[in-house]
């Protein structure tokens, strides 16, 4: 179930009813959630239903057992089987058919030829987020940054369908304690919910479905057609638009839940103004970020060791962080220019003249930045390594190729959407808070004319139909 959808319009109507009529009746509210978060998963499969409440019982039962077992040896095995059969889980479902293949693939090579069981594996949906959910419970019950709740409670905290398919990623910690407590309707900020789905509607299904339609996905099917300036300007579109898809979804993501009466962590705050890779990643899918440094990065052993100990901790974190993405070897490559770059950042070496804050000098820093996200984002997006080398390759090669596309078509409005897409990413920090804290002091019915007014400028301007988010696929 998508969420622009009629489908979901009317779902959604239905369970925000129904959660506020239930809510002074704690017991049977959270069974209707808890009932209402499946169905919305078992939309696109009712057989994923049994992996979600698998992975649920597994680590229920887990994260029971390690908050009543004392400090020790048999608390940290509870732990880590928790966790392996979590991982198991990512792994047949994400993994299987890369592994064998890459194993396969390097054998021949070798001239040993192997024909392993290749199985048909559907990849469920969303099984990357909730999967990292659950191991952030039982990491953070091992650790005591959160306590074991009863199997209800925890089977609504993993389920919540407003952030199940693709985040953003909640911790235990930041939503069990809201499930608690019961909320009040007349505390709810509708003007910003409303004002956040709108704008997620807007991001995803105006600016990133006609990316996408109208460029990327032309561009990056068959670069060989286009010339130098077009494949550029289709890397550059696709940045723009792998950000209004995401960060689309989750203000669409956020605003529903507000309307529930639930505060989920924000997951974007400008990154294409990033004038490092790290500022990058405190800005891009932020709560993921943080999983990585809390649960992976930190373990490894973070910065606390030698420089050169460091620098691998991080490659090994943005490489892993790359392969949760996707299972192929351009996912790996994505990751490590990332970690690379990170490492050359920690150098030193870059651009900083002797006014390191200085307007140019956090310019060209910028510029670098945002050029390096954009190469990773070749990788990303390309099906395969040769493509991605193939598109390359044409920004050097491309440039006495005629322009391919149609120039009947008002082509015009595609950089200047790209660019006014970086530019509102410019404005000073806080506006859209303001923009929403104005929004909310308007009067009730002027709110309801402004955002029916938007919703049809997006009906207008939106292609036919609604391609499914990007991250839904990771």
């Amino acid at each position: 179930m998508l969420f622009p959808t009629i489908d979901f319009a009317v779902f959604f109507v239905v369970v925000l009813t129904g959660s506020w009529l239930l809510m002074p009746r704690r017991g049977e509210w959270k069974f209707f959630v808890l009932v209402a978060s499946y169905v919305f998963y078992g939309w696109w499969n009712p057989r994923f239903c049994l992996l979600l409440a698998g992975v649920t019982l597994v680590n229920h039962f887990g994260g029971t057992a390690v908050s009543r077992l004392p400090v020790g040896r048999a608390r940290s095995l509870v732990l880590a089987l928790t966790v392996v059969a979590d991982l198991g889980v990512l792994g047949f479902f994400k993994y299987y058919g890369f592994f064998v293949t890459s194993v396969t693939n390097s054998l021949a090579s070798i001239g040993v030829t192997v024909a392993p069981p290749l199985l048909q594996i559907v990849l469920p949906v969303g099984v990357s987020f909730f999967t990292f959910q659950a191991i952030s419970y039982v990491v953070d019950i091992h650790r005591g940054d959160t306590e074991a709740v009863p199997l209800l409670d925890f089977a609504m905290y993993l389920s919540f369908f407003p952030q199940l398919v693709a985040g953003p990623i909640v911790r235990a910690s930041e939503l069990l304690p809201q499930m608690r407590q019961r909320q009040d309707p007349r505390s709810v900020d509708a003007a910003r919910a409303f004002g956040l789905i709108t704008a997620g509607m807007f991001k995803k299904v105006v600016v990133a479905n006609l990316l996408a339609t109208e460029l990327v996905d032309r561009v990056f099917a068959n670069p060989e057609r286009f010339n130098a300036l077009e494949v550029g300007l289709a890397i550059y579109g696709y940045a723009v638009q792998i950000y209004a898809d995401f960060s689309g979804y989750t203000d669409i993501a956020i605003g529903v839940a507000l309307l529930m009466g639930f505060r989920f962590p924000d997951n974007f705050d400008r990154p294409y103004i990033a004038v490092t890779l790290q500022d990058f990643w405190r800005r891009w899918h932020m709560t993921l970020s943080r999983w990585l440094r809390d649960y992976l990065y930190i373990p490894l052993g973070g910065s606390r060791g030698t420089e050169r100990r460091t620098k691998v901790n991080l490659m090994l974190t943005m490489l892993l962080g790359g392969l949760w993405h996707g299972a192929a070897w351009n996912f790996v490559i994505w990751g490590g220019i990332h970690g690379v770059w990170q490492a050359v950042e920690r150098q030193g070496v870059l651009v900083g003249g002797h006014d390191p804050k200085g307007f140019r000098t956090r310019l060209l820093r910028g510029l670098i930045t945002f050029h390096v996200v954009c190469l990773a984002w070749v990788f990303f997006r390309a099906e395969t390594f040769t493509a991605a080398g193939t598109i390359l390759g044409r920004l050097v090669t491309g440039w006495t190729t005629p322009a391919a596309l149609d120039p009947s078509v008002p082509y015009w409005w595609l950089p200047i959407t790209i660019a006014g897409a970086l530019a509102v990413q410019f404005l000073p920090e806080g506006t859209g808070a303001r923009l929403q804290a104005g929004f909310s002091r308007v009067p009730v019915v002027a709110q309801g004319v402004a955002l029916a007014g938007a919703l049809l400028v997006i009906e207008t301007l939106g292609p036919v139909g609604v391609a499914p988010f990007i991250y839904f696929q990771f």
